[in-house]
């Protein structure tokens, strides 16, 4: 859709009362279709700020290798995402496993490790203990990218540089690297849902510090995501504002002209009656404690009005920007009852 056509529906939906701000269609009673509809033109506006993007195609896998773990395996793929460079991925398939079984989509963080993309997976790092062993003990196909500039996408011997070139570079062509890293997720997904031993009813979103933000935007951007559990990155962006921490995020974070469009609690009521689990830490000054409390007390009655309040959960731990044991077992609890228990 084109913006000029996204404006006009979006006028048209203005004409019924109830507009593009979300505080008006509660007020305006709208009925479940009508937020729907609703979030179908606001979702097409989201992906709109993201740049020019590759077109949208099926994705094409080169398998490398197939290496054994115990309780699983994981398959060493190269994968033909967005046309421009190929993505190295993990592919982890768990011995036991149901016949179309739930899949993952695990994001990895950021922090500055830019020789550690999809490797978090199977490793873990300082703030956040592997997750392989929960997936595979869960019986979730799951599969995990290199993002942009990490890893096997690490062009530069200096990391930083090379994001920063990617950014600027990008910039120039009309692109915008947030954007190209969210396509590519949407592209992972839809690998994954391709995959004959998953069933594409049954997929969820997962990822702290940078993964927690790509999975609550990809959530948002694509409906195929029936669980986004999202860990220490619920930022509020007028709230980082306030307390002068935009240095606290990457270069990648910054998307051009979005808040004249969206605050964050505006692309999360995008994921909107789908299960949402967001775990965030209150001494983190990545995601001010304020601002998570904002952006809860914003999704909770559109849960309640459009689906279960159940199924939105959003705290805040007494911790920094790091998992602690109470939030894995919170994040076990989901996987088990929103996609590996739910058929």
């Amino acid at each position: 859709m084109h913006r000029r056509e996204f404006m006009r529906q979006s006028a048209a939906l203005a004409g019924l009362g109830w507009g593009l701000a979300m505080a008006d269609s509660v007020q305006a009673n709208a009925t479940s279709e009508d937020f729907a509809a609703f979030q179908v033109k606001r979702r097409q506006e989201l992906w709109n700020l993201l740049g020019d993007l590759p077109e949208k195609r099926p994705p094409k896998a080169k398998l490398l290798k197939t290496e054994k773990a115990s309780g699983y395996a994981v398959e060493h793929l190269e994968l033909d995402l967005n046309g421009k460079e190929p993505v190295p991925a993990y592919l982890l398939l768990p011995d036991k496993v149901q016949d179309r079984a739930p899949g993952l989509l695990y994001i990895h963080a950021h922090g500055g490790t830019y020789e550690l993309g999809k490797e978090e997976l199977i490793l873990g790092r300082k703030v956040l203990p592997a997750y392989a062993p929960v997936c595979a003990g869960k019986g979730l196909v799951t599969l995990a990218i290199d993002s942009w500039c990490f890893s096997g996408r690490k062009h530069q011997e200096d990391g930083r540089n090379g994001e920063w070139d990617t950014f600027k570079l990008m910039l120039w062509k009309g692109q915008v690297l947030w954007g190209m890293m969210m396509f590519d997720e949407f592209q992972a997904v839809s690998y994954l849902v391709g995959r004959p031993e998953v069933d594409a009813k049954r997929i969820g979103a997962f990822g702290l510090s940078m993964g927690s933000t790509k999975a609550w935007w990809l959530a948002a951007l694509d409906p195929r995501v029936r669980l986004c559990i999202d860990l220490c990155c619920l930022t509020d962006y007028e709230e980082l504002i306030k307390i002068h921490n935009l240095r606290g995020h990457g270069i990648y974070y910054y998307v051009p002209g979005l808040l004249k469009h969206f605050q964050t609690h505006e692309i999360n009521e995008l994921i909107v009656p789908r299960p949402h689990l967001s775990l965030n830490g209150r001494k983190d000054l990545l995601t001010p404690p304020a601002g998570v409390e904002r952006i809860r007390d914003h999704l909770h009655p559109l849960y309640q009005k459009y689906g279960r309040k159940e199924d939105c959960r959003i705290e805040l731990f007494d911790c920094g920007h790091e998992e602690t044991p109470p939030m894995r077992q919170l994040v076990a609890e989901w996987l088990d009852r929103y996609v590996v228990k739910t058929q």
